[in-house]
């Protein structure tokens, strides 16, 4: 038995670290739970040894052995230290990302006072406690209170702290920002094994004198078959009615105790049951499912393209130890909006299945899954796992271990679902590959369609990228021939495109005098549509009511307090019968503070304010005031807050209850509605004028998208976008359907300056609750970048971030580009070192590798 073992932990420290196994030697790959810096934190094992290292420190033994075999496998502890390695990330922190399973691992905050809360606890009893605060009295005593209960130095959990002082979390949490506290973590195994607690009416039971509560209890277990589960047996008993002497239908509920009486004598039985999943998914009646069709020659060749990879990957050659697995075959297929991509994915999952591989699907928005779910569950029933943000801990942790136990061969999931333990997978599929949902923007920032390309490398498989408008990136490896490019370049059914008309909106303008949400064509054409009995979508690509409010006397925003960016104005819903927050209010998209709307600005006192700006809510409000007949549905994240709330809108939408679709982005991707026939785009060019090189590459992709949505069924579609530059390229090619044409021009902007996809692009940078702190730090390493020799590296900054201040954090950038990634990891490297040696915290600095947002 080993002595040691080397443990990942998930901190910003670029180690890993020692523990002594003391007689409990865990296997590689899995989870422990070691004593770390005052707290308990899990990690992972990646090494057992009997090394005895030279630290000079004592060394700590493991607590507790999670798992009994190895939960990551060698490949994706491969793929680990990978990404680690690629995107300058912590690999305890990789790892962390890789295990979906806290509903496994109890995690409890603990307080214990430190010296300077001992001093003022004994200063304000020397002292009368008269110090000044802005605290209200009552929390001062609060305060004292905490301290009080903890001046035995014992750390104490935080439901113990607030139950016995009245201390509120953010109390709390403003002792520990004043160093009177220190906060600790405690971590303990728990079991997240989800069950339902099912009643069952036990049979042959002799039964005894009932009164009429019991025996309406037992008529209801029988309507039910003799078994129904607590929660609904509880629900139907509290809204039981009954009929009184005079006729009248009165509420008669009946009380819990009398469920738990029948219990305990033996006529009811109580039982836990396993909880089982909701797939979930919707489809249109009467429609084919995606496995249903036949596949066009379009389809067919793409098809037999992945198969035959399938088939190669399956039975590899011999190669150099030093090349690339045989079966590596990554594809890019390029296919129109509606050319049946789906289709084909659920073809090659089922050569998958047939090879005996597994398969996984990666979408790059939960709002997609419920479609798509539907589609895969159709074909492939109960082998079918799903894998994404919104389920519970505790459904995530099911769906994981399910696909572990190889009970689950086709994977849908978003960008975590790349890390899913999946045994013998043949094949990787990314839908919409261009999506920008597939990077996470929290450390480890890894980009999810990257991780499954060198996933597939790593194990010999054939991966597919596809995409109606493919990312630039691998639009220009599929021209170099590192990808093999198939093309789909026909309608399902040889559909047409829709036709693509631009409205100047400056046009407009000039004729009517009127600044129009919507322009008199959009009107005119949606209002036809929809006495024609088919449906409309109106992309209006910005939540809220207004975006900006603004002073008209001193032109000051209201602003966020916690960010560097303006609040978006949001009414209450008039007649939304899904989640919307009651009362008008101001709202921050970026940390969702929430405030009043102001009477008089809070610069200046004025009463003049001017809400600027049309969001989604408001064109819903207009639209309705425009086609007061019209059966109109909001799509954004005001109105669509879980899978549950998406799902419900789209059964609608196919089942005709809706025949005006407003909303944001959200609607632009992989819905299939054959009802929709006009699609409207007003104000996404905007973005044109954000500084980012990527904004025509958005701005084209979102056009392209949302007028595939148009005319996917029997009758044409037409697509009507309202523009201020209708003579910009990407306004002028997505009317074309021209992706070619796009992408040879955007590159022509894109190769002098040596962004991606010509270059490395990687943003750094600095963050602190102080803004001249961040800046400071910015500053060295800004200095540090231009003096040393980063041979192939360009230097642009230091700067403030865009978005400057966010969440109360200060921000400040350096970009960096290069022309090799061999050069950019050298001179991140080197970064990373003369940081440590000036003191800059790692968990300060963030290094976002292959940058997507620039704020």
């Amino acid at each position: 038995m080993a002595r040691f073992v080397d443990v990942a932990l998930p901190v910003p420290l670029d180690q890993t670290f020692t523990y002594l196994t003391d007689g409990r030697e865990p296997q590689v790959g899995a989870r422990v739970l070691v004593p770390f810096s005052g707290q308990r934190l899990m990690g992972v094992v990646l090494r057992a040894h009997d090394e005895e290292p030279t630290t000079g420190f004592e060394l700590k033994a493991i607590q507790q052995v999670l798992d009994d075999t190895a939960l990551l496998p060698p490949e994706l502890l491969r793929l680990a230290h990978w990404i680690a390695q690629y995107y300058v990330a912590p690999l305890g922190e990789v790892l962390r990302g890789m295990l979906p399973l806290s509903a496994e691992v109890r995690r409890t905050w603990l307080y214990r006072i430190t010296d300077t809360g001992r001093k003022i606890l004994h200063e304000g009893a020397e002292k009368g406690s008269s110090r000044r605060s802005r605290l209200s009295p009552e929390d001062q005593n609060r305060e004292y209170a905490v301290l009080n209960r903890l001046e035995s130095g014992e750390p104490t959990r935080m439901a113990t702290l607030r139950s016995a002082t009245g201390a509120s979390k953010a109390l709390l949490e403003g002792m520990v920002r004043k160093g009177w506290l220190a906060r600790e973590a405690e971590a303990a195994e728990r079991d997240a094994a989800r069950t339902e607690r099912v009643i069952v009416t036990v049979p042959d039971v002799r039964l005894p004198k009932l009164n009429d509560n019991q025996l309406a209890i037992l008529a209801e277990m029988a309507g039910a078959g003799g078994e129904l589960s607590a929660a609904a047996l509880r629900r139907n008993l509290r809204e039981r009615t009954a009929i009184n002497a005079d006729g009248a239908l009165v509420p008669a509920p009946i009380p819990d105790s009398t469920v738990a009486t029948l219990i305990r004598r033996g006529i009811l039985r109580a039982e836990e049951r396993p909880l089982s999943f909701h797939l979930g998914g919707v489809h249109a009646p009467g429609k084919k499912h995606a496995h249903e069709h036949t596949l066009n020659p379009g389809q067919q060749a793409a098809f037999e393209a992945i198969h035959a990879a399938m088939q190669r990957a399956a039975a590899p050659a011999q190669q150099p130890a030093d090349a690339s697995p045989a079966g590596f075959a990554p594809m890019l297929l390029f296919g129109v909006t509606g050319s049946g991509k789906t289709a084909v994915y659920a073809a090659a999952m089922r050569s998958a299945l047939d090879l005996g591989r597994s398969a996984l699907l990666l979408v790059p928005e939960i709002g997609l899954t419920p479609s798509m779910a539907g589609q895969m569950h159709a074909a492939f029933g109960h082998d079918v796992a799903l894998l994404h943000s919104q389920l519970t801990p505790d459904e995530r942790a099911e769906q994981w271990h399910r696909i572990r136990r190889s009970e689950a061969r086709v994977i849908i999931g978003t960008r975590s679902a790349v890390f899913a333990p999946i045994a013998n997978l043949g094949l990787i599929l990314v839908d919409e590959e261009h999506d920008g949902s597939y990077k996470q923007e929290e450390t480890p920032r890894y980009h999810a369609r990257d991780v499954a390309v060198m996933r597939a490398k790593l194990l010999g498989i054939p991966i597919v990228l596809g995409s109606a408008t493919p990312s630039l990136e691998s639009w220009h490896n599929a021209e170099r021939n590192r990808y093999r490019l198939l093309r789909m370049d026909e309608r399902v059914g040889n559909r047409p495109l829709p036709p693509v008309e631009l409205v100047d909106m400056r046009e407009e303008f000039r004729q009517t005098g009127e600044d129009a949400l919507f322009s008199r064509e959009l009107i005119t054409e949606t209002r036809a549509t929809l006495n024609r009995g088919e449906q409309a979508i109106i992309l209006l690509n910005r939540r809220g009511y207004s975006y900006v409010v603004m002073c008209r006397s001193c032109g000051e925003r209201i602003e966020c307090e916690n960010c560097a960016i303006a609040m978006t104005h949001h009414r209450p819903a008039a007649n939304s019968d899904l989640h919307a927050h009651a009362g008008e209010r101001l709202e921050c998209h970026y940390c969702g503070a929430l405030r009043r709307v102001p009477q008089k600005c809070p610069h200046c006192q004025s009463e003049h304010l001017y809400f600027y700006g049309a969001g989604s809510q408001q064109g819903e409000e207009r639209l309705q005031a425009i086609f007061p007949e019209a059966r109109i549905g909001r799509m954004d994240r005001d109105t669509v807050r879980g899978r549950a709330d998406m799902e419900h809108l789209l059964h609608r939408l196919h089942a005709g209850e809706i025949n005006l679709l407003v909303g944001t982005q959200m609607i632009a991707k992989g819905h299939d509605i054959h009802g929709v026939t006009t699609v409207g785009v007003v104000g996404c060019d905007h973005a044109l004028g954000l500084p980012d090189f990527r904004a025509a590459e958005r701005v084209f992709q979102l056009i392209t998208q949302v007028s595939g949505r148009a005319g996917r069924g029997d009758a044409p579609g037409r697509v009507i976008v309202q523009t201020f530059h209708p003579d910009h390229y990407a306004m002028r090619f997505a009317a074309m359907h021209d992706y070619v044409g796009f992408a040879d021009k955007e590159k022509q902007f894109r190769r002098p300056f040596l962004y991606p996809p010509f270059g490395v692009l990687t943003n750094v940078l600095t963050l602190s609750e102080t803004m001249g702190e961040a800046s400071e730090w910015a500053h060295r390493l800004g200095q540090h970048l231009h003096s040393a020799a980063n041979p192939g590296v360009r230097v642009l900054g230091p700067a403030p971030a865009p978005v400057s201040r966010l969440k109360r954090i200060f921000r400040f950038h350096i970009l960096l580009k290069a022309d090799t990634r061999q050069h950019m990891q050298a001179a991140l490297r080197r970064l990373l070192h003369f940081a440590d040696r000036e003191g800059v915290p790692r968990r300060n600095l963030v290094i976002d590798v292959d940058a997507i947002s620039l704020s």
